[in-house]
């Protein structure tokens, strides 16, 4: 649905046409705008209501501008790192953007097998489930479903995690600060549940998470499944060489060099 409405200014009926464009996915990031021409005729407008429509959007950071080349529309999504274990609470703060929960199940569930390998637990163990929506700046861009071992944080559930942080209050009332992690990530299409959870139209790429993360003394605290919404998130980490070219091949995990 278009934002536009009649009784607005017209470059205000511009700018908020662009971001219909953006949002829908016809203008994507890095995407050239037509000329200020082109855009003139499109809205039947002059130049001036398409110059400040267009500078609006630059002030905003949706679009930049280019010396002799034109506008393009930014790359909106945040960069998160794939090189420190943070919380995604504490993550976001570091960007300044507001992140809030939505509790969609909290509970006790009893250890499958697949949960008995993955928490290092028995079966038939008490396992806390968490199931949320994380919002960005009111908009929903991440699904996480947490298990964590019931008796390394007795009673957690009491807590309200649609207002409070998983990792600080594991670090700050239970004394489990979470050390350090293992984790896949991989491209996936929308099940129709995430699509419909994270308000995207089929098919939209999601990027998929599987963490497993420990504390100090190596105790798996936390396994999550979660998807980002592909469009809201990228990654970014920092490579070094370790080894001569014909010395190494790709592993699915670390590889752990014992020094001699």
């Amino acid at each position: 649905m278009s934002r536009t409405q009649p009784d607005k200014p017209l470059y205000q009926v511009v700018s908020e046409s662009i971001l219909d464009r953006i949002d829908s996915g016809e203008l994507k990031p890095h995407d050239r705008l037509p000329s200020e021409n082109e855009l003139c005729e499109l809205f039947s407008v002059g130049r001036n209501t398409v110059r400040r429509a267009l500078g609006e959007l630059v002030r905003d950071g949706v679009l930049k501008t280019v010396p002799g080349l034109g506008t393009f529309v930014t790359d909106s999504r945040l960069t998160k790192t794939a090189e420190y274990l943070y919380g995604m609470t504490q993550e976001m703060q570091l960007h300044h953007r507001a992140i809030t929960s939505r509790v969609l199940e909290a509970k006790i569930i009893s250890a499958d097998p697949y949960l008995t390998r993955r928490l290092q637990v028995q079966l038939g163990a008490e396992v806390v489930f968490l199931y949320r929506v994380r919002e960005m700046d009111g908009e929903p861009v991440a699904i996480e479903r947490s298990y964590l071992p019931h008796a390394l944080c007795p009673g957690i559930l009491k807590f309200d995690f649609s207002k409070q942080s998983l990792y600080e209050t594991l670090s700050r009332t239970y004394n489990r600060r979470p050390s350090h992690a293992e984790q896949e990530i991989e491209a996936s299409l929308a099940t129709s549940e995430v699509a419909r959870l994270l308000n995207l139209t089929p098919p939209a790429v999601v990027l998929v998470f599987h963490r497993e993360t420990r504390l100090e003394t190596g105790e798996v605290i936390e396994y999550v499944d979660s998807e980002l919404r592909a469009d809201r998130f990228r990654f970014y980490t920092n490579l070094r060489l370790q080894s001569a070219p014909d010395e190494f091949s790709f592993r699915r995990l670390p590889v752990h060099v014992t020094q001699t």
